[in-house]
């Protein structure tokens, strides 16, 4: 039977990032696989230049979210007078600079950044050629020690508890997830046969290429409650 890494996600702030265009950065009430991948490449102290090491993580994810408290939505209008000479914390340690023209500086910067407040959601993740490292007891263990803070989507969301809940045995990330969901609960996955036809269906762009730094494509995803697939079940 499959293993699955159960994750805990909740946070005074979460950001779990959806399509983004221009200055206008919407969320979601569930991550993504590119959050995810992010989250783990982070713990296991990968750079942004271990671009092909994260492309092969997340196509090796198969993953299920419970919504266990989505959160209220908190909308920050962020202007700030920008300057060439600011730097800025990162989480390798050190600062960061600034660069570009003189011209980059001359009007603020404006944009708008939407957080989910007070939300709490699940993870299961499993990963396909689990024999392939990392595996996930590596990423369990790289999660209760991280190489670097972790954070829920942008850097001020940090976490409110530790990240790793268990390991746990289960046909498939839906039923990992629905032994401990009340029947209320909201639970999404990608699409896949068997799935009741009453279930939303979410068409998503949730993958990054890491190579060139950009989100593209489109994927199905599923979003119903725990009874939707419990009647199935039982039917």
């Amino acid at each position: 039977m499959p293993r699955y890494l159960i994750l805990v996600l909740e946070g005074p702030l979460v950001a779990f990032g959806a399509e983004m265009v221009d200055a206008r950065g919407p969320v979601r009430d569930w991550p993504g696989a590119s959050l995810l991948t992010g989250l783990l490449a982070n713990a296991l102290g990968w750079t942004r230049g271990a671009r092909a090491a994260h492309d092969r993580l997340q196509a090796r994810l198969d993953f299920a979210v419970a919504i266990d408290r989505p959160g209220d939505m908190v909308r920050d209008f962020q202007t700030a007078a920008l300057d060439r000479n600011d730097e800025g914390w990162t989480t390798f340690g050190r600062p960061e600079g600034r660069a570009g023209g003189a011209g980059t500086y001359e009007s603020p910067h404006i944009r708008e950044r939407d957080y989910r407040a007070d939300a709490s959601v699940r993870v299961a993740l499993a990963l396909q050629d689990s024999d392939e490292p990392p595996t996930l007891d590596h990423l369990a263990a790289a999660l209760v020690e991280p190489a670097r803070p972790l954070f829920l989507g942008r850097k001020p969301c940090l976490p409110a508890r530790p990240v790793f809940e268990a390991m746990v045995d289960a046909p498939g990330p839906v039923e990992a997830l629905a032994a401990g969901s009340a029947p209320e609960t909201v639970l999404v996955m990608l699409d896949r046969p068997g799935l009741p036809d009453g279930m939303e269906r979410l068409h998503v762009t949730d993958q990054r290429n890491f190579r060139s730094g950009v989100h593209g494509g489109e994927r199905v995803f599923r979003r119903g409650r725990v009874s939707t697939l419990t009647a199935r079940d039982a039917s």
